[in-house]
């Protein structure tokens, strides 16, 4: 969701400081019905994290487990745009990413925490309601952190083994948040589900350039037309990158409204998460349990875009027949990556 999530991101910043975001209602605790003495029932709790002047709310759930037990855990982090906790955009985009996630590791008892991160669900934009041109990716990478720490800091979490985990843009916060950790806090496993392996803008551009290409393949843009729009847009890439007003003079109308949204209230964050090349901060690693995927339907992160950092963490999972949100034809999650997931250890 690389480059429609820009477009989405623009827009929820343009106006979030007018709308109202809805909370979602309380997680309900499970209940002890029957279970052995000694033992505490699986539950959801509703929690939440000051960080920044801002509460961040999230979804803590903790597998059943003996009382006083403490478990392996794990951060899970949305993708890019206005994704909340459970991995949706709602209305329109439901795939319940990261709530499945939770579902999956919580049969291997790892404690899972996912949060509305900033602009999305309960969360809303916080410090940031009514200067959202002002939220940097920085800001994303502290709010990930403060989550970080929440969760090692739980009475149920083995603090030591703590896994990062993320979709998408978010493999790319959880990749930074790997390398980046102080010794204290580092990592325990890194796991990047069909992550942002490549600098933002150069994977735009690229799907750009795939667009415009079958456009031209099909007749619906003539040949030279195709070639100026190219063109087009690497300029405006450039102009982005180096802080240059973006001519969209001569664009098609798509493609203008696109860089004029990416130039508009969330131009810093789209050129401050542009400035992280993955490879290169995955160069900064300390050896752990790397779990890296992609789909071989992924139209948004295609395979190939993942080579670079492959070659760095040294492996890669292809999921067949699933695209960006890892699911088969019924709406599971992907069986190879649940096998992937259970056989991981932290």
């Amino acid at each position: 969701m690389i480059a429609n999530a820009a477009v989405a991101l623009a827009a929820v910043m343009s106006t979030a400081a007018g709308v109202t975001l809805a909370a979602p209602a309380p997680a309900a605790l499970a209940v002890d019905g029957g279970h052995h003495a000694g033992r505490v029932p699986a539950q959801d709790e509703e929690i939440s994290f000051v960080v920044d002047g801002t509460t961040t709310y999230g979804t803590l759930h903790v597998p059943e487990r003996r009382r006083g037990e403490r478990l392996p855990a794990a951060l899970l982090l949305p993708g890019s745009g206005p994704t909340d906790r459970d991995g949706n955009q709602p209305p329109a985009l439901t795939p319940n990413t990261l709530r499945d996630l939770a579902g999956v590791l919580d049969r291997d008892r790892v404690v899972t925490l996912r949060f509305d991160k900033y602009g999305t669900g309960r969360t809303g934009l916080g410090e940031w309601a009514g200067r959202p041109q002002e939220i940097d990716y920085p800001a994303f990478v502290r709010q990930a952190a403060a989550a970080r720490d929440y969760l090692r800091g739980r009475e149920e979490v083995a603090p030591r083994r703590v896994a990062l985990a993320g979709h998408s843009e978010g493999a790319m916060t959880a990749l930074v948040l790997a390398a980046d950790a102080p010794r204290d806090r580092r990592a325990a496993a890194l796991i990047l589900l069909q992550p942002l392996a490549l600098r933002m803008l150069d994977v735009l551009a690229m799907q750009l350039h795939d667009q415009i290409g079958q456009a031209v393949e099909a007749g619906a843009m003539p040949e030279a037309e195709g070639r100026a729009a190219d063109r087009a847009v690497d300029l405006a890439v450039t102009d982005l990158r180096e802080g240059r007003p973006v001519d969209t003079t001569g664009m098609p109308p798509a493609l203008a409204a696109l860089f004029q949204a990416l130039a508009g209230p969330s131009r810093r964050y789209i050129t401050s998460v542009d400035a992280y090349s993955p490879p290169d901060v995955a160069r900064r690693l300390r050896p752990m349990p790397v779990l890296l995927t992609c789909g071989a339907l992924d139209p948004q992160v295609p395979c190939h875009t993942t080579d670079q950092l492959a070659a760095v963490v040294g492996r890669r999972v292809v999921l067949p027949d699933v695209g960006h949100a890892m699911t088969t034809a019924d709406g599971t999650l992907s069986p190879v990556l649940t096998r992937r997931l259970s056989a991981l250890r932290w």
